[in-house]
């Protein structure tokens, strides 16, 4: 597998990747945050007034061409923030979930995050449904999987209770009632959540690898070990991994995450272009010994298939 899989050509920012088969052209779409490595400006500028960035690919994944940003969310005048993408298929359209900051901030404080849900057919042409009502109003990087009594439950990391990740339900993916708290063991961000080997997992971003929970029924999770927390051999894949998404297929799984890889000191802010710029990579997934396990040097071919 060629490492890194995809690199943002136009601000070489890609982050917080999501990725869904796009049925009306039969190929695999990753979305993700267009952070703008590469400008100029105060501060923390540059990881907001980000775009959602399209990537496409026909070989099953082997291979991604840039295809341009997504269009037409906007809810208001000026140039605004959109920032980790969560995008499912549900009886004949795509839902997306969306953190949105009004403007671009150059500083972390003081700004809410909103979370915007928008429905669409084709991926391309979206309509804005509503603004979530949820924990806080600093909610991010939201996730969305089936219970087994048919519930939507969407994880997101909510900033203003300790950026826990907290909760919330739905019958029809536009209601949402705010479950509370659901892992509070530490600060993390981007759950992600997905049905693998007989268990749920989930995966979150510590800033320093992705902790790893297992669940039964999806509800109750328990600590089961930590992936992507040493330095891999790839190219740009000597960092630990980022804010990550899995796809499931059959007896498969993979991880597709972001690195900095000329940021080898996680808790030093960045201040040039290289500590910046960023990398989307994958590794395989499997299950031993009751443990999810990733060995991100792994040699596999990624084959995804398509979806109904």
């Amino acid at each position: 597998m060629q490492s890194p899989l995809f690199r943002d050509p136009m601000y070489d920012g890609a982050a917080d990747p999501v990725l869904i088969w796009n049925r009306q052209t039969e190929e695999w779409w990753m979305i993700y945050t267009n952070r703008r490595a590469t400008a100029e400006g105060p501060k923390f500028a540059w990881v907001h007034g980000t775009d959602l960035g399209i990537a496409s690919s026909r070989d099953g994944g082997k291979t991604w061409l840039y295809r341009g940003i997504m269009e037409g969310l906007d809810i208001e005048w000026g140039r605004n923030t959109f920032w980790a993408p969560e995008v499912i298929w549900h009886e004949g359209q795509y839902h997306m979930y969306v953190s949105y900051i009004q403007g671009v901030p150059y500083d972390w404080d003081g700004h809410p995050r909103k979370m915007l849900h928008y429905t669409s057919k084709d991926l391309l042409q979206w309509k804005f449904q509503s603004e979530l009502r949820l924990s806080s109003e600093r909610v991010i990087d939201a996730c969305i999987h089936q219970l087994p009594d048919g519930r939507f439950r969407m994880w997101y990391k909510d900033e203003n209770h300790h950026s826990h990740t907290y909760a919330a339900d739905s019958q029809d993916l536009y209601h949402w009632e705010v479950m509370g708290p659901v892992l509070t063991e530490r600060a993390h961000e981007g759950p992600n959540v997905f049905y693998f080997k007989g268990s749920f997992w989930m995966v979150v971003d510590e800033w320093r690898g992705q902790g790893v929970f297992k669940s039964a029924d999806g509800e109750a999770w328990e600590r089961n070990g930590w992936i992507l927390n040493e330095p891999g051999t790839r190219t740009d894949d000597a960092t630990i991994g980022l804010h990550a998404d899995v796809v499931v297929q059959q007896d498969q799984a993979y991880i597709f995450y972001f690195t900095h890889p000329d940021r080898p000191d996680h808790h030093k802010l960045p201040q040039t272009y290289a500590e910046r710029r960023t990398s989307i990579q994958v590794a395989r997934l499997d299950v031993k010994d009751g443990r999810l396990i990733c060995d991100r040097n792994e040699s596999f071919e990624l084959s995804l298939l398509p979806e109904d």
